[in-house]
């Protein structure tokens, strides 16, 4: 029995993680990145996750990945579903979906698997705006079982039924919520980040400290700190950036503690170094 084909665009950190844990569920992975770069990355990024997950698993061999890069779109024309997870950038997404649109088949689900853009606004520039379906996976995917799962106002029956399979088929549970900036983990999580960072910033308190607290009175598991260390800070500038367009309002404004760490490549673990080291230092 041949596997279901899906596609993953974008071979960033959360892409590849994506491409790792549909594989893992059994899908042959069409991964799209039009930088070469990346996808060598994230094939090397891949490699050592499933090392990993072989050895957890009591030296038991796991199955072969059936992962197969392009730098080419058209690539994912015959995908089932494609899951979208491209550089936060509304304008970069609305410009891609209608590209998108023409490669792929009529019936094929785009889950977008967006940081804070609203799915209406991915939606809209489409021929069948009722295909797109937010699908908000946390990092590392194979490891977090919940995903937030976005219905826009057009999401139709058919396009949630298929991410519905697609999540069961990867062992996740999800919580569907409506449209809206930022959706609700990232619109309460972002702020949440951002004022930690000026704790650190002012001296109140290390990072260490800040997400001992939150792990130890919050029940948290990582804390806010190195959690945006593993979304990446860029991402986490980007993500405030897109929801500052759309409320408006004081808490998304990016504290420049944060911009300065982006700024001096401090970008968490995909750099080796953030707001904790990750390289040996």
């Amino acid at each position: 029995m041949t596997a279901p084909t899906i596609g993953v665009l974008g071979a960033g950190v959360i892409g590849s993680s994506v491409a790792h844990a549909a594989a893992a569920a059994g899908y042959t992975v069409t991964l799209v990145d039009s930088d070469a770069a990346a996808l060598d990355t994230a094939r090397t990024t891949i490699r050592r996750h499933q090392r990993l997950a072989t050895l957890l698993g009591g030296g038991r061999s796991a199955h072969a990945l059936d992962i197969r890069p392009s730098t080419d779109l058209a690539a994912l024309a015959d995908a089932e579903l494609v899951v979208e997870n491209t550089t936060e950038s509304e304008e970069a997404k609305r410009a891609l979906y209608p590209a998108l649109e023409d490669v792929i088949a009529p019936d094929t689900t785009i889950a977008a698997n967006t940081s804070a853009v609203p799915i209406g606004r991915l939606a809209e520039r489409l021929a069948d705006p009722g295909r797109v379906v937010g699908v908000h996976f946390m990092n590392p995917v194979d490891r977090i079982d919940m995903v937030e799962v976005v219905r826009g106002k057009a999401s139709s029956d058919a396009a949630m039924a298929a991410v519905d399979t697609l999540l069961r088929r990867m062992g996740k549970k999800a919580v569907v919520v409506e449209d809206a900036p930022g959706f609700v983990i990232n619109r309460v999580l972002m702020p949440v980040v951002n004022l930690a960072a000026a704790v650190v910033a002012d001296g109140v308190a290390t990072p260490s400290q800040v997400d001992e607290l939150f792990k130890g009175c919050l029940g948290h598991t990582s804390g806010p700190l190195r959690t945006a260390d593993l979304i990446g800070l860029d991402t986490v500038v980007r993500t405030l950036e897109v929801l500052h367009d759309h409320y408006g309002t004081g808490e998304f404004v990016t504290h420049p503690a944060l911009r300065r760490m982006v700024d001096q490549g401090l970008l968490g673990t995909k750099s080796g170094r953030g707001f904790y080291s990750y390289d040996g230092n």
